[in-house]
């Protein structure tokens, strides 16, 4: 039984090995401080998707509950960056800024956020897909004060 036990899971470890994410890369910034003299005011959001798709964006605290809704079901292309930046502030987006980033090469979304700043502590990013299971990017970032 148990011989077989591990053959079985030999065979999945290798199904998943061999299945595309749909995140091919990401990207954040260690921590971020939105307060007046913080050197850092946003966070840096980045990533690319291996197919196209719709995502909704958001930022999660420990326990999982969501703070702030950054995009809404933006389209997103295959394997381009989508860099976004989280001014610490809670709430939905009820729209957003495109600027250049510091080099000039890429795109950054800006969400309009209006709501008071969200407490210090550690945040995660959570992609929800319209094709695919949400997901929660494994890296986390800190808002300090």
């Amino acid at each position: 039984m148990l011989v077989v036990a591990c053959f079985g899971a030999f065979f999945l470890t290798q199904r998943l090995k061999h299945t595309p994410t749909v995140v091919a890369s990401f990207g954040l910034a260690p921590y971020f401080s939105p307060y007046p003299g913080g050197h850092v005011p946003q966070e840096a959001i980045s990533f690319k998707l291996s197919s196209a798709d719709a995502v909704t964006v958001t930022i999660i605290d420990p326990q999982g509950n969501t703070v702030a809704t950054l995009v809404r079901d933006l389209p997103a292309p295959r394997y381009k960056t989508l860099s976004l930046r989280w001014s610490g502030r809670r709430g939905v987006s009820h729209g957003y800024t495109v600027r250049l980033s510091p080099s000039g090469r890429t795109r950054e979304l800006v969400p309009e956020l209006s709501g008071r700043l969200a407490a210090p502590g550690e945040y995660r990013v959570r992609i929800a897909f319209r094709h695919h299971q949400p997901l929660n990017l494994p890296k986390s970032f800190e808002l300090v004060r």
